[in-house]
């Protein structure tokens, strides 16, 4: 598995990184704590997130 981080993520590199597994999920954790859980979704929870960011719906939490 490779987990990713985007490229915008903060010069502490603190940030949420990314990995497809195995079966199209994808895994996602915080970068500050590696070895910690990670939370799991599908790739179809993924693109309606990505969507809704896309929209601007998440954009009074920034």
């Amino acid at each position: 598995m490779r987990w990713r981080k985007s490229s915008a993520s903060n010069p502490s590199g603190d940030c949420v990184e990314v990995a497809g597994l195995d079966g199209g999920a994808v895994a996602v954790r915080n970068s500050r704590d590696p070895l910690g859980p990670a939370l799991v979704y599908t790739r179809a929870e993924i693109a309606a997130f990505v969507r809704g960011v896309r929209l601007g719906e998440f954009d009074d939490l920034t």
